[in-house]
């Protein structure tokens, strides 16, 4: 008798459905990604091994891509209902590459900053602390909520800050808070938290460009009067 490993037969911790939500999807194989959709294989191969004879069987994911429900259904093990799984994810990848790319945010100088957070802060009864968090051509990923309240080391810490920024990959952040009061003019809180941030973001490597305080239709760019 032919001996095979099953899912269930490998630790738990190298599953491929424990690896990706540990670790993400871009770190497993093909043939893993393909068991997960499966989800299960035969009495004589695990999911493993069927995802590895569906993408022998069809010459990789682009024959995969292109075979039917029917072809795939010839594959002892897959059946109507996994083929069909897997031309819906395959459907998904393509409708995902079919959409236009997004236009993104471009950073270039404090005025890009202001404009794209003025009217949104300038209003806000507290201290509201955000990043923008920037790829390597200073365009804006994403405009993380980092705090609200004054500003203090115990209320923005660095992990709160960096946490998104290298979930998302970014190269570089800028800082924007708000000052309430209308007058953007940066405190001694300000100016220690941002040197602390700043000395954080050194570290591991994204950098701290710029913090941008908002007031009632003004402005402080650390950067532009040299605090940073």
């Amino acid at each position: 008798m032919q001996y095979h490993l099953a899912i269930r037969d490998i630790p738990c911790n190298l599953r491929p459905r424990e690896r990706l939500i540990r670790d993400g999807p871009e770190f497993l194989s093909e043939i893993e990604l393909l068991a997960i959709l499966l989800g299960s294989g035969t009495g004589e191969a695990s999911a493993l091994e069927l995802a590895a004879q569906v993408l022998s069987r069809f010459g990789g994911l682009k024959g995969l891509a292109a075979a039917s429900c029917q072809e795939l259904g010839t594959v002892r093990g897959v059946g109507p209902a996994k083929a069909a799984l897997i031309q819906a994810a395959v459907q998904m990848g393509r409708r995902l590459a079919a959409q236009p790319a997004e236009t993104r945010p471009v950073i270039n100088c404090p005025d890009d900053v202001v404009k794209l957070m003025m009217e949104e802060m300038r209003g806000l009864d507290r201290e509201h602390f955000r990043a923008l968090l920037l790829n390597s051509k200073n365009q804006v990923l994403y405009a993380d909520r980092i705090a609200v309240g004054t500003l203090s080391q115990s209320s923005v810490h660095p992990r709160e800050l960096f946490k998104n920024a290298v979930k998302r990959n970014a190269a570089a952040v800028i800082l924007v808070h708000n000052h309430p009061s209308g007058d953007p003019t940066p405190s001694r809180q300000d100016l220690d938290v941002t040197k602390r941030l700043a000395r954080a973001g050194e570290i591991i490597g994204i950098s701290v460009l710029d913090h941008v305080v908002i007031g009632d239709n003004n402005f402080v760019s650390f950067k532009a009067s040299g605090l940073i």
